[in-house]
């Protein structure tokens, strides 16, 4: 059986046991930076010095400390069936290990309360500005975000129990990771907003209906529409453009500033271990604690606009 041939048989067994959006990027990554090395052997010829030389070969790009992870996670996935169906007597890469860890400093950009309230003043929608208040005041994945429906709000608790798949047809899949399932305690102004958009679904489809997403109605947000928005939003008001993802490292930041103990900040971004909200969040050397954001909590940044939100509510639905 050629090398081509078990990865053809492995691509049955693996779409079965992981997240769609995994199993795309892993086979992506396979065919671009594993297959090529290999084609033409016969599985049971593959040996460690094969495994070796592709290690060898990869470093020569350079690539980032993450992408080598993902390569050594996809290839090393694989070898496991291998072995499993007894094409291979054990696993090589597992025996060699992954690739060597290089000096990698964490570089995000990022906004303070300041940056964040001119960048929203540029959201003419009222859908997308609450949508970066929310990926600004609690930090979840924009995935996580989009995916969130009316039914999901339970009192005061907001139920992270999803994600989009941001590509293809926007697929509603699990979360990240089991600790990615959680609850969230939102702030009255918060939930106002939620209220804000679920009497106005109702106006414009002249139904109520739980199962429409909160940042969206019928269909959640499209991820090329949410970068518009906010890619129009920073030119309108001359601030930094910063990526979708790094609200969520804003959000995290602020709360290390505000001396929230780091195993609370873990939990609520749903990461799987604290180990990963320090590797994070502690090795950013353009990180400046002492400045990104003022002694003072969302639900007092938003009490003084509050006649505003009433009157607008007011004046749109009554």
């Amino acid at each position: 059986m050629s090398f081509e041939e078990a990865y053809n048989n492995y691509l049955l067994y693996a779409s079965k046991r992981h997240k769609k959006q995994c199993f795309d990027t892993y086979t992506q990554n396979f065919r671009k930076h594993v297959l090529p090395y290999f084609k033409g052997i016969s599985i049971h010829d593959f040996s460690m010095n094969d495994v070796v030389f592709w290690q060898d070969k990869i470093m020569e790009y350079n690539f980032s400390n993450n992408f080598n992870k993902n390569l050594y996670i996809c290839f090393n996935s694989f070898l496991d069936y291998c072995v499993l169906c007894s094409y291979l007597p054990t696993n090589y890469l597992r025996v060699l290990g992954s690739f060597r860890k290089k000096f990698e400093p964490k570089e995000y950009n990022l906004y303070n309360y300041f940056d964040f309230k001119k960048f929203r003043k540029g959201l003419k929608n009222r859908i997308y500005r609450y949508f970066y208040d929310f990926l600004f005041f609690y930090g979840p994945r924009s995935g996580e975000a989009m995916a969130l429906k009316f039914k999901d709000l339970h009192g005061k608790k907001l139920h992270i129990g999803s994600s989009i798949n941001r590509r293809d047809q926007r697929e509603i899949d699990t979360p990240k990771t089991p600790n990615s399932d959680r609850f969230l305690v939102l702030g009255p102004c918060m939930r106002f907003k939620i209220l804000v958009l679920k009497c106005y679904y109702t106006k414009v489809y002249g139904v109520e209906c739980s199962d429409y997403f909160i940042f969206g109605g019928k269909k959640p947000l499209s991820p090329t529409s949410i970068k518009r928005y906010k890619h129009n939003a920073c030119i309108d008001m001359g601030v930094k453009e910063i990526k979708v993802h790094e609200f969520r490292h804003s959000y995290a930041t602020r709360m290390i500033n505000l001396g929230v103990p780091i195993h609370i900040v873990s939990k609520k971004l749903g990461h799987s271990s604290v180990s990963i909200t320090l590797d994070i969040y502690f090795h950013n050397k353009k990180r400046d604690f002492s400045s990104l954001f003022p002694r003072f909590d969302f639900f007092d940044t938003y009490t003084q606009n509050f006649k505003k939100i009433l009157s607008s509510i007011i004046t749109h639905f009554v």
